[in-house]
């Protein structure tokens, strides 16, 4: 297990000039992760790595809503990337994007006028269009117009590799983010939270599943939701739904 330096503190970034990450400019540890992750955690740590005292096997699989409310909290303390985390968190758990969806999310994708996010499923995935809610549009608006900032930062210079303009969630480095980031910075929030268990990212989808049962919906809408091809998949978040048999013999 990594060891921590210094004090614990809350999630935040070093106070760069910059709000994005231009040559000579890198973090730490000079590497993406250190310049993306909040300096509360160990970013050369391995993502996997975990307290060995912990039944790690009988932990829950997802996490709840308020678990979620508290993570998007979190955000509101990193000033640099703060709202770029809060939009993918809130996206991933509400459309129960996979990390490797959320990562490779592209412009064309989101309809703000229509108010419709075209989600492309991977692991022969059924893709389809969901709704965009309210607060996910007005988040996606501030995050784009924030993104659009980084983009015109990035013009002044001559970089190396020019910048993603087709991907949704940018790096500090101008690259679509990448898994092993996400990782890192649900972990770091996830800590900052206090929560009881280490998030991950597919943990965030699985949220999406039983929050649908919760709300009582239909198995066979949550599949099509989800993108499962088989509804195996999809019975595990109604199965342990206690009051799916209440509207019964009304």
């Amino acid at each position: 297990m990594a060891k921590r330096v210094g004090r614990q503190r809350k999630v935040a970034v070093e106070d760069w000039e910059s709000p994005v990450v231009l040559p000579g400019q890198l973090g730490l540890f000079g590497g993406e992760e250190s310049a993306e992750v909040p300096a509360k955690v160990d970013p050369v740590a391995p993502v996997s790595t975990r307290p060995r005292t912990k039944p790690w096997s009988s932990e829950r699989k997802h996490l709840t809503a308020l678990e979620i409310d508290r993570l998007l909290a979190a955000t509101k303390d990193n000033e640099r990337t703060g709202l770029r985390d809060r939009c993918l968190i809130l996206l991933m758990y509400r459309h129960g994007l996979r990390v490797t969806e959320a990562c490779a999310l592209q412009l064309d994708q989101v309809d703000l006028e229509s108010k419709v996010l075209h989600v492309t499923r991977l692991k022969g995935g059924l893709s389809t269009s969901h709704p965009l809610r309210n607060e996910e549009i007005r988040l996606l608006r501030s995050w784009l117009n924030e993104r659009a900032r980084w983009l015109r930062r990035w013009q002044k210079h001559d970089l190396q590799t020019p910048p993603d303009r087709q991907a949704v969630f940018l790096s500090v480095r101008g690259q679509a983010l990448s898994r092993n980031t996400v990782w890192q910075l649900l972990r770091a929030y996830g800590e900052a939270a206090g929560l009881s268990l280490p998030p991950h990212p597919h943990m965030l989808r699985h949220a999406c599943g039983y929050a649908l049962a919760d709300q009582g919906t239909d198995t066979r809408l949550i599949q099509d939701y989800l993108g499962h091809r088989n509804i195996q998949h999809t019975v595990r978040y109604t199965a342990t739904n206690v009051r799916r048999f209440d509207r019964l013999w009304r």
